[in-house]
């Protein structure tokens, strides 16, 4: 199943479309996000894309901090860009306030990762990073099941302005190493390739 758009207003501003966002009726199951303006709706991912997360979710709980968290399901908002985005895992210091009940702003993670889907891989691979660098996101980890290459994952740093560098990649079976402050070794192998 391919991802639903929602039209905006071209002139309705960021506070009205988040509004918007937060009211609609969304569909059971889905996954309603804001990207470059456009609500979309994409249907909960399947078996496999939801084991990636989870072991990288199992071993991230390992080296954070214990004022530090991994949510699935939380948005992030980037306001410069028109996103209201919720990454597969976004790691995040632990916040006793926050000026919305339904998303933090962008800023305060400290690492996204994104698995992707093959209806909305290009968001993964060229969207959301421009939105995760222009909001300072530190550390992203995109693991492509789809990759024209063959199933990788790649793990980009150093934002500057909308882009990243790539730090370190590796195809599945290889480990990739995420540096300070999470130092750790994510072994692909453990990740389902199909």
């Amino acid at each position: 199943m391919s991802a639903l758009t929602v039209g905006h207003d071209p002139e309705q501003s960021w506070d009205d479309l988040v509004r918007f966002w937060e009211e609609m009726e969304r569909p059971e199951g889905s996954k309603v996000e804001i990207i470059e303006g456009i609500i979309t709706a994409s249907p909960s991912p399947a078996y496999r894309h939801n084991m990636i997360a989870e072991r990288i979710h199992r071993r991230l709980y390992s080296v954070i901090p214990e004022d530090w968290g991994v949510y699935q399901t939380l948005a992030i908002a980037v306001p410069s860009r028109m996103g209201m985005l919720i990454p597969d895992l976004v790691v995040v210091p632990v916040q006793e306030r926050t000026d919305a009940d339904s998303h933090i702003p962008a800023a305060l993670a400290e690492l996204v990762v994104e698995v992707t889907s093959r209806s909305n891989a290009r968001h993964d691979r060229v969207t959301k990073p421009a939105a995760y660098a222009t909001a300072g996101i530190p550390l992203y980890l995109l693991v492509d099941r789809w990759a024209s290459g063959g199933p990788t994952a790649t793990l980009y740093g150093e934002p500057k302005g909308d882009v990243y560098q790539v730090l370190a990649e590796a195809k599945f079976g290889e480990a990739v190493k995420l540096p300070a402050p999470f130092d750790l070794s994510l072994d692909t192998s453990e990740f389902p390739a199909e």
